[in-house]
């Protein structure tokens, strides 16, 4: 099973699952867990290869987005959580977003950070290249490129270094395991934004998230009960940017799912 830590607060039966993207790990929402565990219950996991979860499975040779929402189910099954709001970053709001598909009942909304929901060809030229050096580069050199790519201004160094340090914790074959899911990213992706889901979806962006807002905002403007916040001087890890605004929008949109005042002020 993935290494979890729960934060529980008496006042609420209501959950939120934080999920980290690809290099990462649950140390990536520090700023975060005050702040929710006023509010909410709050699961954190370590996807597996990632952080604690290191040895979950280790002798599986390769990895499919199933396998890794499967992992997340099998805490929630554990843990005997039923349903529960999901905030993800990066690659895990794929993830999330394929939980979506296998078990749409165990997520009552979903705030989606830094949002991967397609690829431009800035992404995809960057991915075909990783694939061509993987197993011959030191997966660090690919990662600090990806970083800086995806986080390339000054205000996004602190975002960068967090996941470079984070990254450090996977080795070789972790890495080429994870990175070998952009091969089948881009066609999940399409099925994904072509069967929509019921469900209460909030995106925040970086105004400055060059490589995954674009997609974002074609998504919302097609789509009932999904909604999206743009957070200017932020890049792709929002969450860590700007952790004041992004705290405060998922939140509020949170305690509101299911309300009136959901109705009546996020309803399109």
């Amino acid at each position: 099973m993935l290494y979890y830590k729960t934060y529980k607060n008496d006042n609420t039966h209501e959950w939120t699952v934080l999920v980290h993207g690809a290099g990462g790990s649950s140390a990536i929402w520090f700023k975060q867990i005050k702040e929710f565990k006023k509010n909410f219950n709050v699961l954190l996991v370590d996807l597996r290869g990632h952080g604690r979860s290191k040895d979950v499975k280790k002798l599986q040779q390769h990895y499919s987005f199933d396998d890794l929402t499967k992992d997340i189910i099998e805490v929630l099954n554990h843990l005997k959580i039923r349903s529960a709001h999901f905030i993800g970053i990066s690659l895990g709001t794929v993830i999330i977003r394929n939980l979506a598909e296998l078990e749409p009942r165990r997520i009552k909304s979903m705030v989606l950070g830094g949002a991967v929901t397609g690829l431009n060809n800035r992404v995809k030229t960057l991915i075909t290249l990783g694939n061509l050096g993987k197993k011959v580069l030191p997966y660090m050199w690919l990662y600090k490129l990806f970083a800086w790519c995806l986080m390339p201004r000054k205000r996004h160094k602190t975002s960068r270094l967090v996941f470079v340090e984070q990254a450090k914790k996977l080795c070789q074959k972790e890495f080429i395991k994870w990175f070998s899911l952009t091969k089948h990213i881009n066609s999940l992706l399409t099925r994904f934004n072509k069967k929509r889901v019921n469900i209460p979806t909030l995106y925040i962006m970086g105004e400055e998230d060059y490589m995954f807002l674009t997609p974002v905002k074609e998504i919302v403007r097609k789509c009932n009960k999904t909604f999206l916040t743009v957070i200017k001087d932020s890049g792709h890890v929002c969450n860590i940017d700007q952790p004041e605004i992004f705290n405060d929008t998922s939140i509020k949109f949170l305690k509101n799912v299911g309300t009136q005042k959901y109705n009546s002020v996020y309803s399109s």
